[in-house]
């Protein structure tokens, strides 16, 4: 039998010690391998089913969508087709040049017109039109059927997408074909150069990573993690360092590699990844960074604006733009020498692209995204909808604002509240030198402004920046203070319709305990009575009223004591002429008249009249159509409809209207506050170069107010501080000059441009009166203007009939002739007392050319008794000369 024995070579006998430590490593390496892969193996089994639920859901929530308001294009409006084209592809329509069709809808660009084919999921009907242009204007319109068209709206434009989870984040979702290749080789050549090669881990990389960071040198090396590694980490992981969660890393990467394509990793990550934050919202996605950084569309971006992004992925808050240029340029020019490397540029594409500025978006997220809109329209949606699920069904949600127009709100407010700081900190600097060291308060702000016919809300602006508070003061109710004060002058004036007579009670004593009565002030023979105009007598003198109410007068102003006209009394805003005024008609009728429109929470009792009821700036908007609009209330409104993802109408939100007043009412009214406008308290706007036809009101109390119109649009500014505090600041010299900027520049936008003269409803009529009478104007008056008057209502004596005694010497001297009789001024012609309007057309153009408050009418110019001498003879003081007064204090 043969035996086969194996010798031991003696070599491995000489290192006994040596073939220990290689069987003992070996083994180790072989265990750490078996106990590595079961680790693993358990990891990638038990999140299996974590991704496999993940996943049966979608990735990012499909949070609602806002969108602005159509645009109309109109016959004769300066535009070029390049524009329309621009506003369709912002608002996701495709070219005919695109490499897919949106079912948003198409545009062709044609020469010297362009073509619009709604699609499916378009706001209009699939009902398109082709717009013409000649010499940069809109010169014919025609539809499909080659119908001649007066306009056309264009699809609304994308505001922003409502905010997900506690961390308030933004994302527009993209797909991989709307990803410029730029920004697709951008990321790969700066974060993962075999992305499209490796199985979801670079083996070779991390190796290369390894060596680099030994080395210290990392520019150019996107270390250890592939886009899949990152991608399974903001997924699935939090963002800490240890080994578990590596391994958990890696197990989650090959599952999702397995799963999907690369072209399908790339566009979840091109909408996961977080790149910065704006105010309160975090921004996830290149399709909001896009939006954010740049004001573009992702699609629009060009070589210098891809590599930004991709470069800001390392570290998005140290390598901000905005507040790191440098830092951002530097990262920026590293992505575009990657891409050199890479071969995905050429030498001289980089050097191009790095001399390309940044080109930044406005920073002021309050002008882009409108957010305090927004938030409103969130709110109204909650009520609208029941709950808040709305938010994961990618509602589509169109809204009324005008984004041109809340850019112009927001400019506006920003630069008018440097004013009025300024304004503050010197009335601060004046009480600290008084010994006050109370701190330093600076108030808050909102702006609403609305269509006064339709009640479309265009732009709101809810207060200084959202980013450090998103309190909205647009519906923060407030003292309306005296732009309450034009529905007490209406409420007058609807007595006037029916003819009902008020007489002005007797100046009350000591304060009394009795109840406010419902009823207008019972008549007394002793004072001035008659149907209510604007010359009606009203007592200024500082009285106290039922319940013991006694309001001062602003200033006190002398020239304004005991009785004025109503006109002179709005106009100059005084307090106890229009409390004395809201007495006489009744005080449950002024606080009625004022519920219908919109301000609910005002009851009857004497300081209804100065606006001691709250209201916020939103509904002292509304309230105001009853004004521009001829008497009607429509309730502002912020939601159009609101339509599934596909497109599909769920609901649609009809405004809601009302009639308030009598059309002759409304302007009655309107014609005071253009008094106001054009020479009272809001004269400040014609200082401040806004010459358009308007009327307003200022508003003084604790806070600051400016409510106006003109025949096209309605805004209300309200300034005050958060605290209720008295901010002690006037509305016509804070809250008047951010209307007027704002206003100055919305009229020069195509869609508010057409502002006329405001229409005269019939049942009026516009005579010429005598400035110092109020009685009609002849030859011998040549200072007067033009007035309004309910029919049959006007004086019918001329200023040359109150002159008195115009006979000559001799005729005096022998009483021969007549005297002329004689009226006082202010006094009933022919039982009725007539009402002064404001001026129109060309005199309304004169008034806005020299702002300032007009004389005091008649009735505060004191006259000069004549001597024997005097009047024997003709001379001494001439009771027609009108005396100029200064300027009254704005209120």
């Amino acid at each position: 039998m043969a035996v086969k024995i194996k010798v031991i070579r003696a070599s491995l006998l000489k290192h006994p010690v040596r073939n220990i430590i290689l069987l003992v490593v070996g083994g180790t390496v072989l265990l750490g391998l078996v106990v590595g892969e079961s680790i693993f193996g358990y990891y990638y089994f038990k999140y299996r089913h974590i991704v496999d639920e993940k996943l049966q859901k979608p990735l990012f929530e499909q949070t609602a969508k806002i969108y602005a308001a159509p645009k109309e294009v109109r016959i004769g409006q300066k535009l070029s087709p390049l524009t329309v084209a621009q506003e369709l592809r912002d608002a996701g329509y495709s070219g005919d040049n695109d490499r897919e069709r949106s079912r948003m809808g198409t545009y062709a660009l044609n020469l010297g017109s362009i073509t619009i084919q709604p699609g499916p999921q378009s706001y209009h009907s699939e009902q398109g039109a082709t717009v013409s242009f000649d010499r940069g204007m809109v010169s014919r319109i025609s539809g499909d059927s080659g119908q001649q068209l007066d306009a056309y709206e264009v699809e609304p434009q994308l505001i922003t997408g409502l905010s997900e989870g506690p961390y308030r984040t933004k994302r527009r979702l993209v797909t991989f074909n709307e990803l410029p290749p730029n920004l697709v080789n951008a990321v790969t050549s700066i974060e993962d150069r075999r992305f499209f090669d490796h199985g979801g881990v670079d083996y070779y990389s991390m190796l290369g990573w390894i060596w680099h960071d030994l080395r210290h040198d990392r520019r150019y090396e996107g270390g250890g993690s592939t886009l899949t590694m990152q991608l399974s980490r903001g997924l699935f992981l939090s963002p800490e360092r240890r080994i578990k969660r590596k391994i958990i890393e890696i197990a989650i990467t090959f599952q999702l590699e397995n799963r999907f394509t690369k072209q399908q990793i790339f566009q979840i990550y091109a909408n996961e990844i977080p790149l910065g934050q704006q105010g309160s919202f975090a921004i996830n996605g290149f399709g909001q960074a896009a939006q954010t950084y740049f004001g573009k569309d992702i699609r629009q971006l060009n070589l210098a604006q891809c590599a930004l992004l991709a470069g800001m992925i390392q570290h998005p808050s140290y390598l901000n733009p905005y507040r790191h240029p440098d830092r951002a340029i530097k990262r920026r020019n590293t992505v575009l020498d990657a891409m050199v490397e890479t071969g995905k540029i050429t030498k001289e594409e980089s050097i191009e692209a790095k001399a390309y500025p940044l080109k930044l978006a406005p920073i002021n997220i309050d002008a882009g995204e409108a957010p305090y809109f927004v938030d409103l329209v969130r709110d109204r949606l909650v009520q609208h909808l029941g709950d808040t699920d709305f938010n994961r069904q990618g509602l589509r949600i169109y809204t009324s604002l005008d984004p041109d127009l809340q850019r112009e709100a927001t400019e506006a407010v920003t630069e008018g509240m440097k004013a009025v700081d300024v304004q503050v900190e010197k009335l601060h600097a004046k009480h600290v030198k008084a010994g006050d060291d109370s701190p330093i308060v600076y108030p808050q702000v909102a702006l609403v402004a609305l269509n006064p016919h339709t009640g479309q809300v265009l732009a709101l602006v809810g207060g200084r920046n959202y980013g450090a508070s998103q309190y909205d003061h647009a519906v923060s109710n407030r003292p309306t203070g005296s732009i309450f004060k034009p529905f007490v002058y209406a409420a007058a004036f609807n007595t006037s319709l029916a003819g009902t007579i008020l007489t002005q009670p007797p100046a009350q004593g000591p304060p009394s305990e009795q109840l406010v009565s419902s009823d207008p002030a019972p008549p007394d023979p002793g004072r001035p009575s008659g149907v209510f105009t604007a010359i009606t007598m009203l007592n200024n003198n500082l009285t106290t009223f039922e319940g013991g109410y006694a309001p001062g007068n602003y200033h006190n102003d002398a020239r304004y004591t005991g009785d004025i006209t109503a006109r002179t009394a709005l106009q100059f805003s005084q307090n106890n002429a229009t409390v004395s005024l809201a007495q006489m008609v009744g005080y449950a009728n002024v606080a009625a008249l004022a519920r219908d429109a919109g301000v609910k929470s005002a009851r009857g009792t004497p300081s209804v009249a100065l606006g001691s009821y709250g209201a916020t700036p939103l509904d002292m908007a509304g309230a105001y159509t009853t004004f521009a609009n001829g008497g009607v209330r429509i309730d502002p409104w912020l939601v159009a409809s609101v339509r599934s993802a596909s497109g599909d109408v769920l609901n649609d939100y009809p405004p809601n209207s009302k009639p308030i007043l009598d059309p002759r009412v409304a302007y009655l009214t309107l014609a005071l506050m253009e008094n106001v406008v054009n020479s009272g308290t809001g004269a400040t706007i014609r200082a401040h170069g806004f010459t358009a036809p308007a009327a307003g009101k200022t508003g003084t109390s604790h806070d600051a107010w400016f409510a106006g119109f003109t025949s096209n649009l309605l805004c209300v500014v309200w300034i005050g501080n958060d605290d209720y505090t008295d901010i002690k600041q006037e509305g016509g010299k804070t809250a008047a000059p951010i209307w007027a900027d704002f206003m100055k520049h919305a009229v020069q936008l195509p869609q508010y441009s057409d502002t006329r003269q405001f229409p005269t409803p019939n049942g009026l009529s516009t005579v010429r009166l005598d400035r110092v009478t109020n009685l009609l104007a002849d030859a011998s008056c040549p200072q007067d203007y033009d007035a309004v008057f309910l029919d049959g209502t006007a004086p019918t004596q001329t200023c040359d009939q109150s002159a008195g005694d115009q006979r000559t010497v001799f005729q005096k001297l022998f009483g021969i002739g007549k005297e002329s009789p004689v009226a006082p001024p202010g006094a009933p012609a022919n039982g009725l007392p007539a009402m002064p309007a404001q001026p129109t057309g060309s005199q309304a153009a004169a008034a806005g050319a020299q702002p300032g408050p007009a004389p005091p009418p008649p009735d505060e110019q004191k006259k000069k008794k004549k001597g024997f001498f005097a009047k024997l003879f003709g001379k001494g003081g001439d009771d027609n000369k009108q005396q100029q007064a200064d300027p009254a204090q704005p209120h």
